[in-house]
């Protein structure tokens, strides 16, 4: 690993903007509206991000009641018609990214499987982003899939990287992780013992350069370079 002796057993990956993206030329691959809500777009996302942590450690069960809460803080009525319409637009929206699985990332990931790497994914999610994982190619090359609402830990809480070492028993010194860096996911990872890479492949420049403490990762292909195997 970046000329250590350490023998790399298992690598672990973040999924959105790792494994798949969302975006296109700069711009989200889908949208979904929340106007049959009649809350406006900023006080909106003002809501929807004080409730980030609560939303990726399994604190609220499903997006609905997201909504619900975000409604009744507001003083707004509560109409469970316009709840589930907001809701589907939005499970819509989270199955385009995995309608399109990049090559690359699905060659990098065999091979891996091919030198019996170990994989994990660590990914902060809520149920509605993660509906169609078992649909995909992904799925059947990880051997272990830690979502952070169902084991209610979120990163950058070691814990949760604790968690996927346990679950393939191999050392965090034995592990990558590769993300593209939100969340703090990268800090967290090398917190725990992992010696963590920013995946790049996705994300634009202007984007990727704000995270300097990391190597990066521009192409898949490149895992190769930096890990014995």
């Amino acid at each position: 690993m970046g000329g250590g002796f350490t023998i790399i057993r298992a690598v672990f990956f973040d999924l959105y903007e790792t494994l798949i993206t969302e975006w296109e030329n700069n711009e989200k691959k889908a949208t979904y509206s929340i106007e049959a809500l009649g809350i406006d777009k900023k006080t909106y996302k003002k809501e929807w991000a004080l409730r980030r942590e609560r939303r990726m450690d399994g604190t609220y069960p499903d997006h609905k009641s997201v909504l619900r809460d975000i409604l009744q803080s507001l003083g707004k009525p509560v109409d469970e018609s316009m709840i589930d319409k907001v809701d589907q637009l939005r499970v819509e929206s989270k199955r385009v990214p995995f309608q399109d699985i990049n090559h690359e990332v699905l060659e990098m990931l065999q091979k891996l499987k091919d030198m019996n790497v170990k994989l994990g994914l660590i990914s902060n999610c809520t149920p509605e982003e993660v509906l169609d994982w078992e649909t995909t190619p992904l799925a059947e090359l990880f051997d272990d899939v830690i979502f952070s609402y169902e084991v209610k830990l979120a990163k950058p809480n070691v814990e949760i990287y604790q968690l996927g070492c346990q679950n393939l028993g191999v050392s965090p010194e034995e592990s990558i992780f590769i993300g593209d860096g939100g969340s703090d996911e990268l800090i967290g990872a090398s917190k725990a013992g992992l010696k963590a890479y920013q995946a790049t492949w996705f994300l634009p420049t202007y984007f990727s350069e704000k995270i300097t403490d990391y190597p990066k990762l521009q192409k898949p292909i490149q895992l190769f370079d930096v890990i014995k195997l």
